[in-house]
């Protein structure tokens, strides 16, 4: 399994467990956010901590989530950045779109100040 999937109290936490977030897994990954979505789940934290590349198929999975998460009225959360994968986001101007938290525990805590 390319993704683990975990239900919390008010959110719930993708772990990315692949290196790479290319076109071979994205497809995967957006097809997870659609599934939770129609489930009625509105809040996500994608863990991208084991994940040291990202394409622009992972980008465009990542703004799916973004997209349906905020159309739902909840929050996406993307954590655990590594530098390449940050990099991509920040030259294709998606921080500005994103919330990016370094840590999960960090990641939990902009969920809760925006759910207030």
């Amino acid at each position: 399994m390319n993704f683990v999937v975990e239900k919390k109290d008010k959110h719930t936490l993708i772990t990315s467990k692949v290196e790479k977030l290319n076109n071979v897994v994205a497809p995967e990954l957006k097809g997870e956010v659609v599934m939770l979505d129609k489930n009625g789940e509105s809040s996500m934290i994608i863990d991208l901590a084991e994940t040291r590349y990202c394409d622009s198929s992972g980008l465009s999975a990542l703004l799916v989530a973004n997209r349906l998460t905020r159309a739902s009225g909840g929050t996406l959360v993307i954590s655990g950045l590594q530098p390449s994968v940050e990099k991509l986001i920040q030259i294709s101007q998606l921080h500005t779109v994103l919330n990016i938290a370094s840590t999960l525990s960090e990641a939990e805590g902009l969920l809760v100040s925006g759910q207030e």
